[in-house]
C-alpha cells in the first residue's frame, strides 16, 4: 500500500523550532571474576592488565566473531564507524573521537533531563533543559551499534541503530517528502511492499506513540503521524504503520508497528533508522514478547570486530550469566543497582549512599560511563596513583585523566570491577577502562556527573566484549563470560 502524497513545497524549517512537532503536523494536514579478555591484551594477575597500545587504536581490519550470528533469533552486531561496518566505507566522514565525546555528552544531558522530568530527582534541571532542544520529547542521541533486519514483503535489508534507550523503531521511507539523509542501502519504499499498512489516527495503536516518543501523535488524511527528536537535534517524522519485520528465516513478525520516516535529518551515520529495545509497549522487546518472552542478550564488540544481538532465552550465548535485579520503574530505561567499584582488586572507599542517591541505568547508546561525582573522584584518584609511571597529558573533552603513551608499545593498568546488587561482580575488559583519542592522549574511560543525584549510566565502552543479558520478564540483568569471540 502506497503512502499518501504530501505537499513537498511547504517549508519545514519549523521542524527544528520549539514547536517542531506541532508545526509539522499542521503541514501534513494541509497536504563475575574470570571474564574472558578481549584481543590484544594479557592478564598478568587479578590486579593489572597489560594492554598493547595498538589494540586501543582504530584498525582497518575486521576481526569477525567465531560465534554464529546466523542462528534463529540472532543478528550480527557491529560498530557503525568500525572496520566491520558496511556503513564505514568513507573513513574521512567518520567522526573524530572529540566529536563522539561531544555527542555523547548531548545524549547524557538529554537522558538526565528526561529522567529528571519523570522523577524530579536530578540537580540543576533548568540548567540541563537549556542544553537541549525545547519540546524534545524522548531526546537522546542515536547510538553507536547497528544490526541488519528485513522490512517488508518481499523483505528489504535495513541497517538500523540498536538502542536500549529508545522504544520506537523507525526507518527512512520513500518518497522522502521533505528530507532523507544519505544511507547505505536503498531507502525503503512502502509502495513496493505487499504487507505495508498505515495506522489510522483514531486507533488505539496511534495513541501508544505518546509514551514511546514523548510527543502526541498527529494526523494526516486519517493517517497517524509520529515525530521524535534526539538530543543531538537529529529527528524523524513520518507515518505510523505496520509492516512485516524479519529477524531471520524463522523469526518473521507480521504487523510490526514502526515509523515510516518522511522527514529525517541528523547524525545517523548512514544507517536506515533505529531499532528500539526499551521497555515501552512499542519496543521490539514488547512486540515480540509472545515468541521471545522479553528476553534478549548482546555482546558489544570493539570497533574492529563483530558481536551479536540475540532474542529468546534459548539463544542466549553465555553459559552462566550472573544476574542482578532490575530496579522496578515505570520508565523505559533499564535501572539496576551499582553498590561499589574495585580497582586493582581493592574496593574503593565510596559510601553506599553515593550510588543510592543517584540511581543507575544501563544504556547501549551512551559511550562513556557516567558516575556520581564522589564515585568518579575516588576512581580517578586511585587510578592516577596506580599510573604514576606514565605522564599525564591534557584532558580530552569530558575525559580528564589522560596519558601520553607515544613512547610505549604496551601499558600496565589496574583492573576495574563493578560490584552490583546481589553481590554480582563484573570485571571490565581492558578496552573498557581506557579510551584512546590518539596515542599521545589515552584516557581513563569514565566521567563524573555534575550533580550527586544525576542518574549514573553504564555505557557501551565498559560493556564491550561482555555478554549482557536482559531478562525483562524475570526482572533481572545478567553479565556473562562468553564475550564476542
Amino acid at each position: 500500500m502506497a503512502t499518501p502524497i504530501l505537499n513537498s513545497s511547504i517549508s519545514f524549517s519549523s521542524v527544528l523550532s520549539s514547536v517542531f512537532l506541532a508545526s509539522f503536523f499542521s503541514i501534513l494536514c494541509f497536504s563475575n571474576e574470570g571474564y574472558a579478555l578481549g584481543g590484544g591484551e594479557s592478564l598478568d594477575s587479578h590486579r593489572r592488565h597489560t594492554v598493547q597500545i595498538s589494540s586501543l587504536l582504530p584498525s582497518s581490519v575486521c576481526s569477525s566473531s567465531t560465534k554464529d550470528s546466523s542462528k534463529k533469533g540472532s543478528l550480527k552486531l557491529v560498530h557503525k564507524h568500525g572496520a566491520c561496518s558496511s556503513l564505514n566505507q568513507d573513513q574521512a566522514s567518520a567522526p573524530t573521537a572529540t566529536q563522539i565525546l561531544s555527542r555523547d555528552q548531548s545524549r547524557v544531558h538529554s537522558i538526565q533531563y528526561r529522567v529528571g522530568l519523570d522523577t524530579g530527582k536530578n540537580d540543576n534541571l533548568e540548567g540541563r533543559k537549556s542544553s537541549i532542544p525545547a519540546k524534545s520529547g524522548r531526546t537522546i542521541g542515536s547510538g553507536n551499534y547497528i544490526v541488519t533486519v528485513g522490512l517488508g514483503t518481499p523483505k528489504k535489508d535495513q541497517s538500523l541503530i540498536f538502542d536500549t534507550g529508545s522504544d520506537l523503531t523507525w526507518a527512512q521511507c520513500q518518497p522522502c517528502v521533505r528530507s532523507c539523509y544519505d544511507q547505505q542501502e536503498p531507502i525503503f519504499n512502502p509502495s513496493t511492499s505487499k504487507s505495508y499498512k498505515n495506522i489510522s489516527c483514531g486507533s488505539t495503536q496511534c495513541s501508544l506513540l505518546t509514551s514511546a516518543t514523548g510527543n502526541n501523535p498527529g494526523c494526516s488524511t486519517s493517517t497517524c503521524v509520529y515525530g521524535i527528536q534526539y538530543g543531538d537535534s537529529s529527528f524523524s517524522v513520518g507515518y505510523f504503520a505496520t509492516e512485516t519485520l524479519t529477524l531471520s528465516i524463522s523469526d518473521v513478525f507480521p504487523n510490526f508497528l514502526f515509523g515510516c520516516g518522511q522527514n529525517n535529518q541528523g547524525l545517523f551515520g548512514g544507517a536506515a533508522g533505529l531499532l528500539g529495545l526499551g521497555r515501552d509497549q512499542l519496543s521490539l522487546v514488547s512486540q515480540t514478547a509472545s515468541k521471545f518472552g522479553k528476553y534478549f542478550s548482546y555482546c558489544l564488540p570493539t570497533p574492529s570486530s563483530t558481536g551479536y544481538l540475540s532474542f529468546g532465552k534459548s539463544e542466549a550465548k553465555s553459559s552462566s550469566p550472573k544476574f542482578t535485579p532490575f530496579v522496578p520503574t515505570s520508565q523505559s530505561f533499564y535501572y539496576f543497582d551499582i553498590t561499589g567499584i574495585k580497582l586493582g582488586g581493592s574496593t574503593l572507599s565510596i559510601s553506599q549512599t553515593v550510588f543510592k542517591t543517584a540511581s543507575s541505568i544501563i544504556d547501549s547508546g551512551t559511550v562513556i560511563t557516567r558516575l556520581p561525582p564522589a564515585a568518579y573522584s575516588a576512581l580517578k584518584t586511585s587510578f592516577r596513583q596506580a599510573m604514576t609511571k606514565y605522564a599525564l597529558t591534557s584532558s580530552a573533552s569530558i575525559l580528564d585523566t589522560c596519558y601520553d603513551l607515544s613512547n610505549y608499545t604496551s601499558v600496565s593498568i589496574p583492573t576495574v570491577t563493578f560490584v552490583l546488587g546481589g553481590g554480582v561482580e563484573v570485571p571490565l575488559d581492558a578496552q573498557g577502562i581506557l579510551y584512546a583519542v590518539k596515542v599521545s592522549q589515552v584516557c581513563l574511560a569514565f566521567a563524573g556527573n555534575s550533580g550527586a543525584s544525576d542518574v549514573g549510566i553504564f555505557g557501551n565502552v565498559q560493556q564491550q566484549t561482555l555478554d549482557v543479558v536482559y531478562d525483562v520478564a524475570g526482572g533481572k540483568l545478567g553479565f556473562g563470560t562468553g564475550g564476542c569471540s
